[in-house]
Protein backbone atom coordinates (compact mmCIF):
# COMPACT_ATOMS: atom_id res chain seq x y z
CA UNK A 1 0.00 0.00 0.00
CA UNK A 2 2.64 2.14 0.65
CA UNK A 3 4.38 1.76 -2.37
CA UNK A 4 1.97 3.22 -4.08
CA UNK A 5 1.30 6.15 -2.21
CA UNK A 6 5.17 7.02 -3.12
CA UNK A 7 4.11 6.15 -6.68
CA UNK A 8 1.08 8.91 -6.98
CA UNK A 9 2.77 11.63 -4.99
CA UNK A 10 5.55 11.00 -7.58
CA UNK A 11 3.41 11.39 -10.59
CA UNK A 12 1.14 14.25 -8.91
CA UNK A 13 4.61 16.23 -8.34
CA UNK A 14 5.97 15.22 -11.71
CA UNK A 15 2.82 16.64 -13.49
CA UNK A 16 2.24 19.80 -11.49
CA UNK A 17 5.94 20.85 -12.31
CA UNK A 18 5.35 19.68 -15.76
CA UNK A 19 2.39 22.51 -16.18
CA UNK A 20 4.19 25.16 -14.35
CA UNK A 21 7.47 24.82 -16.41
CA UNK A 22 6.94 23.94 -19.74
CA UNK A 23 4.77 27.01 -20.80
CA UNK A 24 8.01 29.18 -19.03
CA UNK A 25 10.46 26.95 -21.75
CA UNK A 26 8.46 26.50 -24.28
CA UNK A 27 7.16 29.77 -24.88
CA UNK A 28 9.78 32.41 -25.66
CA UNK A 29 8.05 35.17 -27.60
CA UNK A 30 4.84 37.18 -26.94
CA UNK A 31 1.66 35.27 -28.26
CA UNK A 32 -0.47 37.36 -30.64
CA UNK A 33 -2.75 34.66 -31.21
CA UNK A 34 -6.10 36.56 -29.46
CA UNK A 35 -8.32 33.77 -29.15
CA UNK A 36 -4.85 31.93 -26.80
CA UNK A 37 -4.99 35.20 -25.66
CA UNK A 38 -8.28 35.63 -24.14
CA UNK A 39 -8.18 31.82 -23.08
CA UNK A 40 -5.38 32.51 -20.80
CA UNK A 41 -6.64 35.77 -19.56
CA UNK A 42 -9.97 34.06 -18.23
CA UNK A 43 -8.48 30.84 -16.70
CA UNK A 44 -7.51 32.21 -13.17
CA UNK A 45 -11.18 33.67 -12.70
CA UNK A 46 -12.52 30.14 -14.43
CA UNK A 47 -10.75 28.67 -12.10
CA UNK A 48 -11.45 30.15 -9.00
CA UNK A 49 -15.32 30.12 -9.92
CA UNK A 50 -14.77 26.40 -10.09
CA UNK A 51 -13.10 26.07 -6.77
CA UNK A 52 -16.08 28.34 -5.00
CA UNK A 53 -19.35 27.69 -6.42
CA UNK A 54 -19.34 24.06 -4.43
CA UNK A 55 -18.37 25.66 -1.67
CA UNK A 56 -20.77 28.06 -1.41
CA UNK A 57 -23.71 26.05 -1.90
CA UNK A 58 -22.02 23.01 0.47
CA UNK A 59 -20.99 25.49 3.43
CA UNK A 60 -24.74 26.80 4.34
CA UNK A 61 -27.14 23.58 6.36
CA UNK A 62 -29.47 24.09 3.28
CA UNK A 63 -28.31 24.48 -0.34
CA UNK A 64 -31.28 26.47 -0.97
CA UNK A 65 -29.60 29.18 1.38
CA UNK A 66 -26.54 29.01 -0.34
CA UNK A 67 -28.08 29.37 -4.20
CA UNK A 68 -29.72 32.36 -2.88
CA UNK A 69 -26.74 33.98 -0.87
CA UNK A 70 -25.00 33.27 -4.56
CA UNK A 71 -27.79 35.17 -6.69
CA UNK A 72 -27.71 37.60 -3.95
CA UNK A 73 -24.29 38.32 -3.80
CA UNK A 74 -23.87 38.21 -8.23
CA UNK A 75 -26.68 40.76 -7.79
CA UNK A 76 -25.19 43.42 -5.79
CA UNK A 77 -22.01 42.93 -7.37
CA UNK A 78 -23.87 43.40 -10.92
CA UNK A 79 -25.05 46.44 -9.29
CA UNK A 80 -21.46 48.12 -8.31
CA UNK A 81 -21.49 47.36 -4.27
CA UNK A 82 -18.33 46.46 -2.62
CA UNK A 83 -16.66 43.29 -1.41
CA UNK A 84 -17.62 44.23 2.62
CA UNK A 85 -21.44 45.14 1.22
CA UNK A 86 -21.70 41.97 -1.06
CA UNK A 87 -20.19 40.01 1.58
CA UNK A 88 -22.50 41.30 4.81
CA UNK A 89 -26.01 40.70 2.22
CA UNK A 90 -25.10 37.14 1.48
CA UNK A 91 -24.57 36.60 5.34
CA UNK A 92 -27.83 37.75 6.24
CA UNK A 93 -29.70 36.25 3.03
CA UNK A 94 -28.03 32.78 4.63
CA UNK A 95 -29.07 33.72 8.06
CA UNK A 96 -32.77 34.56 7.31
CA UNK A 97 -33.18 31.57 4.86
CA UNK A 98 -31.54 29.18 7.40
CA UNK A 99 -33.79 30.53 10.06
CA UNK A 100 -36.87 30.00 8.32
CA UNK A 101 -35.68 26.59 6.88
CA UNK A 102 -34.62 25.33 10.31
CA UNK A 103 -37.09 26.34 12.84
Amino acid sequence: MTHNIYAYLAIMSAVTYAIRVLPLTLIRRQIKNRFLRSFLYYVPYVTLAVMTFPAIIDATQSPVAGAAALVIGITAAWLGAGLFPVSVSCCVVVFIIEFILCR
